[in-house]
């Protein structure tokens, strides 16, 4: 039986599907509007953003068809919610690093590359918690 998405799933769903969808864009900028504009090292950098924007595009995609399995538990939205936070903060910051040389910029990724490791943990904690109390 198909379950409709929550209206939040169906947002996240949403974000991830444009995110996913942004990532092949910038990626296809990266590869041919910014090879001659920026250094090789920084084209390095923008792909590694889009690389990880699109990776948690689809993670975010799994989460989101995860609440039908799991349940609409709190981990599950946290770890959603996080991972958007995530991607924003981490490729973000690494795209505007890109494009402005604004080096202080480079600060605010780590911080996005920790809210992403704390998405997965969430996500962990949802299934060992819905785990738990399945009989």
């Amino acid at each position: 039986m198909n379950k409709p998405l929550a209206v939040i799933d169906r947002r996240f769903f949403l974000i991830a599907i444009i995110a996913g969808g942004l990532s092949v864009l910038l990626g296809a900028f990266a590869a041919h509007g910014l090879k001659s504009l920026v250094s090789e090292r920084m084209l390095e950098v923008f792909q590694t953003a889009v690389r990880y924007q699109m990776w948690h595009s689809l993670a975010l995609l799994m989460l989101c068809l995860s609440t039908n399995a799991l349940g609409a538990s709190d981990w599950l939205r946290r770890a959603k919610f996080t991972m958007v936070v995530g991607v924003v903060l981490f490729s973000g910051s690494l795209y505007l690093l890109v494009l402005t040389g604004i080096k202080a910029l480079g600060m605010v990724t780590p911080i996005g590359g920790v809210l992403l490791i704390a998405a997965w943990l969430f996500a962990a904690l949802a299934v060992v918690s819905n785990g738990s109390r399945q009989t």
